[in-house]
């Protein structure tokens, strides 16, 4: 029999923004190692309903009587994704999963190179990846480039619409452009 210590913070912690749209079995593999979760007052109630343990509620106003522990992150003008950010950088946390229904790229460009940042979004999962970016997928598997790069080059991919691509065979494909990083997303 073997046994795992989580520590605080080893694992990604969890930022709930919205989820009308994310697969339930999806999020229980999220929750599997009891992450730090934080969310809007929006999906508050919805975690609560399914029995999701709380640790912040980012709101100018007070958590409710949803959990007696939850504690309250003030946005500090900052919306909820860029208040639950800035956040975990200031307290080291490595990295977070976001889980949103709505995808602005642009509350998330700034903190892009400061924590490991994975998003879902309906069936995708977007993260920003550095020039150089090389991963090995099955040939026929979609990647998308939501970012507008300058000087993109790609090996192992064939477009198949704008910013679309497919893997041409079983193996790596490598990414190369001009800017510090890009988005990219993966079908899951």
């Amino acid at each position: 029999m073997s046994s795992h210590i989580v520590r605080e913070k080893q694992e990604p912690a969890l930022l709930v923004l919205s989820m009308d749209t994310f697969d339930e079995e999806m999020l229980g593999q999220l929750l599997e190692w009891s992450p730090t979760v934080i969310c809007t007052t929006g999906t508050a109630e919805k975690l609560d309903a399914s029995g999701i343990k709380i640790d912040w509620i980012i709101s100018d106003g007070d958590s409710g009587d949803l959990q007696s522990d939850v504690k309250v992150m003030p946005s500090g003008g900052d919306n909820a994704a860029g208040a639950a950010l800035k956040y975990l950088v200031t307290h080291n946390y490595p990295a977070v999963n976001v889980i949103t229904d709505v995808l602005d790229l642009k509350d998330f460009l700034f903190y892009a190179d400061k924590i490991n940042l994975v998003i879902f979004r309906e069936r995708q999962k977007i993260y920003p990846v550095n020039s150089g970016f090389s991963k090995w997928k099955p040939a026929g598997e979609f990647i998308e480039v939501l970012s507008h790069p300058s000087g993109l080059q790609i090996s192992g991919l064939e477009a198949t619409s704008t910013n679309r691509y497919k893997t041409t065979h079983d193996g790596f494909f490598t990414l190369q452009f001009e800017q510090p990083f890009l988005f990219i997303a993966e079908d899951i």
